[in-house]
């Protein structure tokens, strides 16, 4: 065993404390094994910038690099999945499998040593199983109709065999409200639940909620003009309304770990609503990508007041220019600044580590742990990010 020392002016361990000023980190050089971490020696030399674990992010949707810089910006989310239906099978597997790969590499070099990934396919499959990063795949289904219930949950079985044959963690997901049917929603959960693993596209726009609040907006007449069925109109969130759909096949309380994304329409009540079921809830958020479709953020000051389990990620190709992370980070310092760094990085890193389940490995600059050791470039005096901060893996 090697041991190697790295320096920064900031060390972020996230493990309670605040972070290290003129800190290091000793670890193995063989398996990236964190041995120590404290203050360096006055006068020792100390590099600028920070060091952090390695990120996890919360959200991605990887096998869709293909669609790379070819959607337009603010077109809403009905404009949005005219798009995705335009666009998303111009590439076969090959294609995609090998922009799958030059991404998740990228990921990596940048630091990113975990991932929450949406597949609808298998072609990701054979990039993931001997990548280096960590991956939790949600096969997520899409049916609006009553009628195709069995024959989606099927084919999300078959191509599950799949994923464990490639010896990747993966299960299946439901995918949002507006794109499936109460039947398909609930059987997709309860298959999901029996894994131990559900993320569910919630509330990502206003859009979404007047589709079940009133019947109306761009969303419903979308739905309505190619043709497709809608969810009841039930007068309440799309969060309440997912929340009733869990109910009806399995009684709470909820001890799967259930990852709602987007959270942008998030209310007290709907938080309050999914506290008294779920025992292990995440938030992810994914800022650019919200901006990038509809100029919108999330209520993070509420998320905040009501110390939810906030993680980040970057969403797609298809709704971003990037899958970097600091860039994400950078995004919700810059909205949101009365958010400090290390409660960033706690997002970004060890709430992922904590929702994937590999908190014991990932998340924090403790000794033992393998989290992937990284540096931020370009912070400013006080340890904040600038816009021309950028992550480098060091191990």
């Amino acid at each position: 065993m090697g041991i190697m020392r790295a320096t920064a002016r900031f060390v972020y361990t996230l493990d309670g404390n605040e972070p290290i000023v003129n800190g290091f980190v000793e670890y193995d050089d063989a398996d990236g094994t964190v041995i120590r971490v404290g203050a360096c020696d006055e006068g020792e030399e100390v590099c600028p910038g920070a060091i952090v674990p390695g990120f996890v992010n919360g959200h991605c949707h990887v096998e869709l690099s293909h669609l790379h810089k070819k959607f337009r910006k603010g077109t809403g989310m009905a404009g949005f999945i005219d798009q995705i239906n335009e666009l998303r099978d111009w590439a076969g597997n090959d294609v995609k499998a090998q922009l799958t790969r030059k991404w998740m590499d990228r990921m990596w070099d940048d630091g990113v040593s975990a991932m929450a990934d949406i597949s609808n396919d298998e072609s990701s499959f054979e990039v993931k199983k001997d990548h280096r990063m960590y991956t939790r795949t949600f096969l997520e289904v899409f049916g609006s109709e009553p009628e195709m219930c069995e024959g989606v949950m099927n084919d999300v079985a078959a191509l599950n065999v799949k994923a464990d044959e490639a010896g990747i963690d993966a299960a299946p997901t439901p995918h949002s409200c507006y794109t499936m049917s109460p039947q398909l929603l609930g059987a997709s959960a309860a298959a999901g639940l029996e894994r131990g693993f559900i993320s569910y596209h919630s509330q990502e726009s206003q859009e979404e909620e007047d589709l079940l609040l009133t019947g109306t907006g761009a969303m419903y007449e979308n739905r309505k003009r190619s043709g497709m069925s809608t969810p009841p109109v039930t007068g309440e969130s799309s969060l309440k309304y997912f929340i009733d759909r869990l109910a009806a096949v399995r009684p709470a309380p909820y001890d799967g770990h259930i990852l709602l994304v987007h959270n942008v329409c998030l209310s007290q009540s709907d938080i309050d609503a999914a506290k008294k079921v779920m025992n292990n809830v995440y938030w992810a958020i994914c800022p650019l990508s919200n901006i990038f479709i509809h100029n919108a953020l999330p209520p993070v000051p509420l998320m905040r007041k009501n110390a939810l389990a906030i993680l980040v990620g970057t969403d797609s190709l298809s709704s971003n220019d990037d899958l970097d992370m600091v860039k994400e980070l950078y995004c919700l310092h810059d909205n949101f600044p009365e958010v400090s760094m290390n409660e960033l990085l706690q997002w970004a890193c060890l709430n992922g580590a904590r929702f994937l389940g590999k908190d014991a490995v990932l998340g924090s600059l403790t000794p033992g742990k393998k989290p992937g050791i990284v540096r931020i470039e370009n912070i400013d005096a006080e340890g904040n990010l600038t816009a021309d901060s950028r992550s480098v893996r060091i191990v």
